[in-house]
């Protein structure tokens, strides 16, 4: 065997290995979408405040990091950056639902280009049961593509609505992938070792 087979055969032996993980963390995502979905008006403001708050903490550490940089050029770009994201996030926090008119288009965005990522990437690559991740990213672009045409009549809730749908079906996918990897023959060393 050379080098480049022996670190991917390695590689694919350790991802076998964590199938539980996989199968674990597909349960969980998708546990996580129905409560997504069940409390969807709750989950849409949750992530409004929980975006705000990551900017405002953002800008802080722009803010810090300005001052460090206070003789170079780039000392106006950082401090404008701090103020941005400073400003952004607090009228997140304060207005949640007119900041999720802005999010939903951000959203759908996000939705697009992800499912079309997922979608391309396991139909080139095919790896075990690529069929799950193609489904989960043909999903999210119909999500994304149905949030774009009716975002402005969205109400609060599809937010969190489209959020859950997300999480089982990736949940799914993970857990598929989980099924697939488990089935993997082992390395050769443990078979001839078997």
């Amino acid at each position: 065997m050379s080098m480049l087979s022996d670190v991917f055969a390695a590689g694919l032996e350790q991802v076998r290995r964590s199938w539980g993980w996989f199968l674990l963390f597909g349960i969980l995502l998708a546990a996580l979408g129905v409560v997504c979905i069940v409390k969807a008006q709750t989950a849409t403001t949750f992530s409004i405040l929980a975006l705000g708050w990551i900017l405002i903490i953002s800008g802080v550490f722009w803010l810090i990091s300005s001052f460090y940089a206070f003789s170079w050029h780039g000392f106006f770009l950082f401090l404008l950056n701090a103020i941005i994201r400073g400003a952004v996030g607090y009228l997140l926090i304060r207005h949640p639902n007119a900041g999720a008119e802005g999010v939903t288009m951000l959203l759908a965005a996000l939705f697009i280009v992800g499912g079309l990522f997922r979608a391309i990437g396991a139909s080139v690559i095919q790896f075990p049961k690529w069929g799950w991740t193609f489904v989960s990213g043909l999903v999210s672009l119909a999500l994304g593509i149905y949030l774009m045409v009716i975002w402005q009549t969205a109400s609060t809730f599809f937010i969190g609505m489209i959020i859950g749908i997300d999480l089982i079906f990736d949940g799914a996918s993970l857990v598929g992938f989980a099924a697939a990897i488990r089935s993997l023959p082992g390395a050769p060393a443990q078979r001839k070792a078997a």
